[in-house]
């Protein structure tokens, strides 16, 4: 059996996070992986020899604490920039001394999303894991009009989180200050975001993949919705458009009020089955919620949206189905395959195709994996058939000092002959 024992495993690599899991869960279950690998054992070594020495020349230690410690020692890693378990995409990992290029993929990278939004509720979270707390109209909405209006927001503006959101402020969300009408105890800081790019897709109508949010109520009956129905807050605040647009002499001054009323459903209006969804592609500079992005977006046609479906497709020069890993390049392919890989990509970066790769290695490697997963095979079948026959010889021998039933007879025979 050949192992593949590189060193000095250091650098960046972009895996494909599925929908489901945290971006902490992905970067612990490779860590975990990786420990267990040939491929970072001679890094991992040297990890472990280096912290051995500095706590026993610099603490008074017993031997035994301070080998629990370095056993605890694992892959350094760390990711550029969190996703949503609803989200998938893009997540860049460091890896070694790489986890200190970290900062710059959180703090001044281009990021490229796909993402869904349905029309007619907004949410406490802007997304479809949170409570409703808007229900408005959406006839009146058409796909030119989503399209106009993105205009709006493309270049230099300002992001608030919006009020009515899970942000907490002195320990309470957001929301509750609305919903029990209080004040809020400061004013909330908007950041300065950059969106070089907003898109609306052509698609536009019911998508039966994605259902509207279900009225949640309160120990009265009430709904979070019908609470927040009249609230002067939600209803007067407003938009924030680009520099770019405010500042364009050829707009009419109509098109750029930013004090825009939501068409609000009655109170009592029953629930809807169905509502339109649209899609959208977004290009946005470090720091831009896309959620807040597409509730600004539903606001801006008088009538809400959240988000229900989120892929960062891009981030930097890192790009989905280029030169990103699946999951499953690790947890299915063997180590002996992904270790080339992964090395040349840590070695030369984005512009390495990940899927070209894994297929000059599978073209070398793959016929000694295979040969080697055969041989195996036989050496296991032979290993079992040489044990049952051993156990077949063994039931079928007498013990010691036990004469088998048909000796017996035969003796018994002769010296009947004999008498």
């Amino acid at each position: 059996m050949f192992r593949y024992l590189p060193r000095n495993m250091n650098g960046i690599f972009a895996v494909d996070k599925p929908v489901g899991v945290t971006s902490y869960e992905v970067v612990k279950n490779l860590g975990k992986l990786f420990d267990k690998s040939d491929v970072f054992a001679h890094d991992l070594a040297q990890a472990k020899k280096l912290k051995y020495e500095q706590l026993k020349a610099g603490t008074k230690w017993k031997e035994h604490k301070i080998q629990n410690r370095v056993n605890r020692i694992g892959t350094k890693l760390g990711h550029g920039g969190t996703l949503d378990p609803l989200a998938s995409g893009v997540l860049i990992i460091g890896v070694g001394t790489g986890t200190k290029q970290l900062n710059h993929y959180l703090d001044e990278c281009t990021k490229t999303y796909e993402a869904k939004a349905m029309l007619g509720q907004s949410t406490t979270t802007g997304d479809s894991e949170g409570e409703v707390l808007t229900r408005t109209e959406t006839e009146h909405v058409t796909s030119e009009m989503l399209k106009q209006a993105a205009k709006k927001f493309t270049g230099k503006g300002k992001q608030t989180p919006p009020l009515f959101s899970a942000l907490k402020v002195d320990g309470m969300p957001l929301y509750e200050y609305a919903r029990k009408g209080l004040p809020l105890p400061r004013a909330i800081k908007a950041r300065d975001v950059v969106i070089h790019e907003f898109v609306i897709h052509d698609e536009f109508g019911v998508d039966s993949s994605f259902e509207p949010r279900k009225l949640e109520t309160d120990s009265d009956g009430k709904t979070l919705a019908s609470m927040l129905a009249s609230n002067s807050t939600l209803n007067d605040s407003e938009l924030v458009f680009s520099e770019e647009f405010m500042s364009n002499e050829g707009v009419p001054e109509s098109e750029k009020v930013t004090k825009i009323k939501p068409r609000m459903l009655a109170e009592d209006a029953p629930p809807r089955d169905q509502l339109p969804v649209f899609g959208a592609t977004a290009t946005v500079g470090s720091g831009t919620y896309i959620r807040s992005l597409l509730s600004d977006l539903g606001r801006a046609v008088e009538s809400s949206a959240h988000m229900v479906a989120l892929k960062r497709t891009k981030q930097a020069d890192w790009e989905v189905g280029v030169n990103t890993f699946k999951l499953s390049d690790f947890m299915e392919r063997d180590e002996r395959i992904w270790g080339p890989v992964l090395k040349i990509v840590l070695e030369n970066g984005p512009k390495v195709n990940v899927e070209e790769e894994f297929k000059k290695v599978e073209e070398k490697l793959g016929p000694l994996i295979e040969a080697e997963r055969k041989a195996k095979e036989e050496a296991q079948v032979r290993e079992a058939n040489d044990q049952v026959t051993e156990d077949t010889e063994k039931e079928g021998k007498p013990e010691d000092g036990e004469a088998s039933e048909e000796s017996v007879e035969e003796h018994t025979s002769k010296k009947q002959r004999v008498d």
